[in-house]
C-alpha cells in the first residue's frame, strides 16, 4: 500500500494532458464575437507555439488577390480572348471603310498594215493607261464609287490627228440593295461581332472575379488545414506522453497490455494523420501557387496565411442576392451578349435568303485633248488639223464640265430557284439563337439556385459556428470524464482514446465552420459581380 501514493502521482501526467488539451481547443469556442469581428488569431498559448514554429511566408490575401489579378493564368486567357475579339470587330469596321484605288498600265505594239488607210506600213502604238478612285459600302448595303480614267496614245500613223491622245473619263456610280444585302444583311457580321466582344469583357470581368474567389476560398482552406496540422500535432505529442503513462501503470500492475495496445495503435492513428494533414497544407500551398503565379519567397516550402477569417459578415436579404446576381452577373451578361450575336446573324440570313434585286445608277463625262498634227490624205492637197487644247488638263476640264456627258440606270434580278441555299442558312441561325435562349435560361436557373445555396451557407454560417464551438466544450467535458475514469480505474485506455479522437473531429469541424461563411461570401461576391462585397464595404 505504501507504493500506492506513487503510483497516484503517474496517474496525475494524464490528467495533466488532459487539461491542457482542454484548455488547448475549447479557449477560442467560448469568445464572443460581434458582428464583422474577426476569429482569434489561435486558441491559446500552446497551440500559438505550433503554429509559430511551422515552416512557411506569411503571406496576407490582399496580396495574393492582386498576384492573382496579374499573373493567374485564366485571367490572362479572358484578356487574350478579348483582344482577340476587339481585334475581329476592328476588322469587320474596317468593311465600310472608305478604300483608294488606282492602277496604272502602259502598253506598245508594232502591228503591219496592208491598208492605205492605216497611216503606216506598219503602225507603232504605245498607251498608258491611269486609273484612280474611291469606294465605298455603306452599313445599309449601297455601294458608292468614284473614278477617274485617262490613256494617253502615241501613234506614228499619218492619219492620226492627236499624238499624243488623252482620253479621259470620270464617273459616280451608286449601287442599292434592295432586298438580300439590304440593310441588316450588310451589317450582321459588324452587329455580330460588336456582341461578341462585349461578351468577352464580360468574360473577362467573370475570370477575374472567379480568379479572386477562388483564391480567397483557397485561402481560408489553407487557413483551415494549418490549423488541422497544429492541432494534429498537438494530439499526436500528447498521446505520445499518454502513451508512456500507459506504460508506466501497466508495469505497476494497474492496466493491462491490452490498453498498451490501444495507445499504440491510437499513436501510429495519430502519426499519421499529422502525415496527412501536413501534405494537405502543402497542396492547399500549392494551388495558390499556381493561381497567383509564385512560389513562396525566400526558399520557404509553403505559404501561411496572416489573416483571420471574419466570424460574421454583412446579412442581406435573399430578393436583394437574386436582383443583384440577375443584373450583374458576368457570365449571364456574357451569354446575353451571344444571344444578341446569334440574333443579328440570324436577321442577316434572314434577308439574305430573299431574291436579289439591286438598282444602280451613274453620271459622268468623257474628255479629249492633246497635242494636234496635220493630216493629209491621199489625193486631196486639203490639210486637216484639229483646234483643240493639248496636255491632259483640258480633257480633265472637260470631265468635270461634262460637256460629253454620260449616265446610266438599271435593275439587277437574281432569283435562285427553290431558295434551298439561303432558307437553310436561316432556319440554321434561327437554330443557334433558340440554343442561346435556352443557354441563357439554363445559365439563370443555375445561378438561381447557386445563389439560394451560398445564401443558406452564409445565413447559418453563425449558427453553425455556435454549434462547432458547442461541439468542442462537449468534447473536452468528455475527455475530461473520461480521464478521472482513467485514472481511478473505471475507464480503459481504449475509451480514452475514442473521446481523444472525438475531440480531434470536433476541433476540425470548428476549423471548417471558421472558413464556410469566408467561402460562401466569396462565391456570393462572384455571383453577384462584386455587388456583395461592395455592398459589405458600404456599410
Amino acid at each position: 500500500m505504501q507504493g500506492f501514493p506513487k503510483r497516484r502521482g503517474h496517474a496525475a501526467i494524464p490528467v495533466w494532458f488532459l487539461l491542457s488539451a482542454t484548455l488547448l481547443l475549447v479557449q477560442p469556442a467560448v469568445s464572443t464575437m460581434d458582428a464583422g469581428a474577426m476569429a482569434p488569431a489561435g486558441p491559446d498559448s500552446s497551440l500559438a507555439a505550433v503554429l509559430g514554429a511551422l515552416p512557411g511566408e506569411r503571406i496576407g490575401l490582399a496580396a495574393l488577390l492582386a498576384a492573382a489579378n496579374e499573373q493567374a493564368v485564366a485571367a490572362r486567357l479572358a484578356d487574350a480572348d478579348l483582344a482577340a475579339a476587339e481585334a475581329a470587330l476592328r476588322s469587320e469596321r474596317g468593311a465600310f471603310d472608305p478604300e483608294l484605288f488606282g492602277s496604272a498600265t502602259w502598253t506598245g505594239s508594232d502591228q503591219p498594215a496592208a491598208s492605205l488607210f492605216s497611216g503606216a506600213p506598219v503602225v507603232s502604238n504605245e498607251t498608258a493607261e491611269i486609273e484612280a478612285g474611291a469606294r465605298m459600302t455603306l452599313p445599309i448595303g449601297t455601294e458608292l464609287s468614284a473614278s477617274l480614267s485617262t490613256v494617253r496614245t502615241v501613234t506614228n500613223s499619218a492619219y492620226a490627228s492627236l499624238s499624243p491622245q488623252y482620253g479621259t473619263f470620270g464617273s459616280l456610280t451608286v449601287r442599292q440593295p434592295l432586298l438580300k444585302g439590304f440593310g441588316p444583311a450588310s451589317r450582321a457580321e459588324l452587329r455580330a461581332a460588336e456582341r461578341v466582344a462585349a461578351a468577352a469583357g464580360s468574360r473577362r470581368q467573370s475570370a477575374r472575379q472567379a480568379v479572386a474567389a477562388e483564391v480567397e476560398a483557397e485561402y481560408w482552406e489553407l487557413y483551415a488545414a494549418e490549423r488541422d496540422l497544429a492541432v494534429a500535432t498537438l494530439i499526436r505529442d500528447r498521446t505520445r506522453l499518454f502513451l508512456d503513462e500507459t506504460k508506466l501503470r501497466a508495469r505497476a500492475g494497474l492496466v493491462g497490455p491490452s490498453q498498451v495496445a490501444s495507445a499504440e495503435v491510437f499513436l501510429a492513428e495519430q502519426e499519421q494523420r499529422v502525415l496527412d494533414a501536413d501534405e494537405q497544407l502543402d497542396r492547399r500551398s500549392d494551388r495558390l501557387a499556381s493561381l497567383v503565379g509564385r512560389r513562396p519567397s525566400g526558399g520557404q516550402p509553403r505559404f501561411r496565411p496572416a489573416d483571420e477569417p471574419p466570424a460574421r459578415l454583412r446579412e442581406v436579404t435573399l430578393d436583394a442576392l437574386l436582383v443583384a446576381a440577375a443584373g450583374n452577373n458576368p457570365d449571364l451578361q456574357a451569354l446575353a451578349e451571344q444571344r444578341g450575336a446569334a440574333r443579328a446573324r440570324a436577321d442577316g440570313a434572314r434577308w439574305d435568303a430573299r431574291p436579289r434585286l439591286d438598282v444602280f445608277g451613274g453620271l459622268g463625262g468623257y474628255g479629249l485633248s492633246g497635242s494636234a498634227r496635220d493630216v493629209v490624205f491621199p489625193g486631196s492637197n486639203d490639210t486637216i488639223r484639229y483646234d483643240i487644247a493639248d496636255g491632259f488638263g483640258p480633257g480633265w476640264a472637260q470631265v468635270r464640265d461634262r460637256d460629253y456627258p454620260w449616265w446610266n440606270a438599271g435593275v439587277v434580278v437574281s432569283v435562285p430557284i427553290g431558295g434551298r441555299a439561303g432558307s437553310g442558312e436561316a432556319a440554321r441561325q434561327r437554330a443557334e439563337v433558340a440554343r442561346a435562349d435556352h443557354q441563357l435560361e439554363g445559365a439563370r436557373r443555375q445561378l438561381d439556385e447557386q445563389v439560394r445555396a451560398q445564401y443558406r451557407e452564409l445565413d447559418r454560417g453563425a449558427r453553425r459556428l455556435e454549434l462547432a464551438r458547442a461541439g468542442v466544450e462537449a468534447s473536452i467535458r468528455q475527455v475530461e470524464i473520461g480521464m478521472i475514469e482513467y485514472r481511478n480505474g473505471r475507464s480503459t485506455a481504449f475509451e480514452v482514446v475514442r473521446l481523444s479522437a472525438d475531440l480531434a473531429g470536433a476541433q476540425q469541424r470548428y476549423s471548417q465552420a471558421l472558413v464556410r461563411t469566408a467561402r460562401a461570401a466569396a462565391a456570393l461576391t462572384q455571383l453577384t459581380g462584386g455587388w456583395y462585397r461592395a455592398a459589405a464595404e458600404r456599410e
